[in-house]
């Protein structure tokens, strides 16, 4: 008969209670990303933030800076990024729907936000976190603009009309083409999903004539 092992029940609360004071002496957020804006460092781990950005920590805020000082912490509103309007031509845009606020911060200028992401105006279903809200370059959009980008319709993505080859045939081409003028193949090879030759009689045809023609007819 099998002794049946006895349960280490103050082993398993110490695990539990050191897992516990773990969490508890885990930094905040409002720790994490403190700045210090004269030296341009994070008092926690002493990390100077790189040159580029110094500009847009001056200037620019993060989101929860403008989530504090709006009503009901901008919830319904929608927010945009510097990068975003470098970077794209269409909207692109969080719409918050939820916000939990750092109350223990000295500004409640951290915390979780949630919202429905429009990128290059093309409009997720699904809430999901909002990433990057520490960083210095959040915008409020105006609510003048808010319908406008709204009703933005995108354009149709232009069909796809050429892939690539299968891995072995495409091996076999590129050794091909470098067995025969030995060189390297400039272009990526690739196979056209519509052919513009009509395959009719005339066109196998002319393609036996040519063999005839560089290949000569059988004796």
């Amino acid at each position: 008969m099998v002794k049946k092992r006895r349960l280490r029940l103050i082993a398993e609360m110490a695990r539990k209670i050191r897992a516990y004071r773990e969490l508890k002496s885990r930094p905040r957020e409002s720790q994490k990303y403190a700045l210090d804006y004269e030296s341009m460092k994070r008092p926690l781990t002493g990390k100077m933030l790189p040159v580029l950005a110094w500009q847009d920590v001056r200037r620019e805020s993060r989101l929860f800076s403008l989530l504090a000082g709006m009503r009901l912490f901008g919830v319904g509103r929608m927010f945009t990024r510097k990068s975003w309007l470098e970077d794209h031509t269409e909207p692109s845009y969080w719409e918050v729907t939820k916000v939990k606020v750092d109350y223990t911060s000295e500004n409640m200028d951290h915390g979780r936000a949630w919202g429905i992401l429009t990128l290059k105006g093309k409009q997720e279903k699904d809430v999901k976190e909002m990433d990057k809200v520490m960083y210095h370059d959040w915008r409020v959009v105006p609510k003048h603009m808010e319908e406008q980008l709204k009703d933005f319709e995108p354009l149709p993505e232009p069909p796809v009309r050429y892939v690539p080859y299968p891995p072995l045939v495409r091996a076999m081409m590129l050794a091909e083409h470098k067995k025969r003028t030995g060189s390297v193949l400039a272009e990526e090879p690739v196979l056209p999903l519509k052919r513009d030759v009509l395959l009719n009689k005339d066109y196998f045809r002319k393609q036996e004539q040519e063999t005839q023609r560089t290949e000569g007819t059988p004796v």
